[in-house]
């Protein structure tokens, strides 16, 4: 039996709600149906370059803070972003964040690394904007779910 491929997801969740989505993502990531992937969560300050090098899709998962993404999610970039550079190039990926006010910034900030890193956006990123809503888990579970089938049958 080949390798599993790999999908990692890391995330920020500060917050009892940032918890909740980032355990739907895993959620949607693990749906039994899946068989080819193996899906691993790390904490910003667990996650290492090796840990991105390895892996054949990410998604990220930040809080939108003073309107720029998360300083732990921005230190795995600080950390991981040379040592990657020539190694994971066209690394499929989508991230969500968690916006209070409406996530421009976030999402340009994110955007700009991983043009840089020549990261491969193939999931719509998912913006969760203004107060919390239920809504967020079901699209958490759903982005998580897309990634993981999209590699599961080779589409990324």
């Amino acid at each position: 039996m080949p390798d599993k491929k790999k999908l990692i997801i890391i995330a920020h969740a500060p917050s009892d709600n940032t918890q909740r989505m980032v355990q739907a993502v895993i959620k949607g990531a693990n749906h039994p149906d899946i068989t080819n992937v193996e899906v691993k969560f790390i904490a910003p300050l667990d996650a290492q370059a090796d840990d991105i090098k390895t892996a054949q899709a990410i998604i990220i998962g930040t809080t939108e803070n003073l309107g720029y993404m998360a300083g732990l999610i921005k230190d795995v970039f600080d950390r991981c972003y040379y040592d990657c550079l020539d190694h994971t190039q066209g690394l499929s990926f989508s991230y969500y964040i968690r916006a209070g006010h409406d996530g421009t910034g976030t999402r340009k900030a994110l955007e700009t690394i991983t043009t840089g890193l020549r990261w491969r956006l193939v999931q719509e990123p998912l913006i969760c904007k203004g107060d919390f809503d239920e809504a967020f888990i079901t699209q958490c579970e759903e982005l998580g779910l897309a990634m993981a089938a999209s590699l599961d049958a080779g589409i990324i």
